[in-house]
């Protein structure tokens, strides 16, 4: 089997980015981000995904972590879809529903090559300790717009901010990996009509 992995460096005046992924990993995530909540979210993906992954960022969070959450998005977007390349024999689509207490939430993803995001997360506080909940909008903007897929995020029900977001995480990290695992009848076929995605 080729190696699905990939190493992006992005580089601004507000952030330094590496990320490494290994798509048929066993979850394992080493993380330096200075911002801990998205770590905590992060590993979410890493082991709910199966995917290994390691980030190291450097900010400008001393005006607030709005550059490194949405750039970390952006980067992981550009790994993953690199690590993928033309998408033959994967299973394009994937799905998850994902409780944690009183919170519900479903993350669907289409491999589809076409970026567009649905995000309705009625967030029941603004901050997460130092975390600003609207950050996660950011974050999965930057990963659609890179990994170029459609992602539908609907937090259901949901009383506790922290639960919600979690329940998100967790949701997109088993939808990712029902998306990304490899189907053994379309070996070498890509999952479209048009014969490219």
């Amino acid at each position: 089997m080729v190696s699905r992995t990939a190493t992006v460096e992005r580089n601004t005046l507000e952030t330094q980015i590496k990320v490494t992924v290994n798509l048929d990993g066993s979850g394992k995530s080493q993380f330096d981000t200075g911002v801990p909540f998205l770590e905590h979210m992060l590993d979410q993906i890493a082991r709910h995904g199966l995917i290994d992954m390691t980030i190291v960022a450097k900010g400008d969070n001393h005006i607030d972590d709005h550059h490194t959450v949405e750039d970390i998005g952006i980067t992981l977007g550009q790994a993953i879809s690199q690590a993928l390349g033309d998408k033959a024999g994967i299973t394009r689509y994937g799905h998850a529903y994902v409780p944690l207490d009183e919170a519900l939430s479903r993350v669907v993803v289409d491999f589809s090559g076409r970026p567009g995001l649905e995000f309705h997360v009625p967030f029941t506080r603004a901050m997460i300790g130092q975390f600003d909940v609207d950050l996660c909008y950011e974050f999965f903007q930057g990963f659609v717009n890179h990994a170029l897929v459609s992602l539908h995020v609907d937090n259901l029900r949901g009383r506790n901010a922290h639960h919600q977001i979690e329940t998100v995480f967790k949701a997109f990290g088993r939808a990712l990996r029902m998306a990304l695992t490899l189907d053994s009848r379309m070996s070498g076929i890509v999952p479209s009509t048009k014969g490219s995605l």
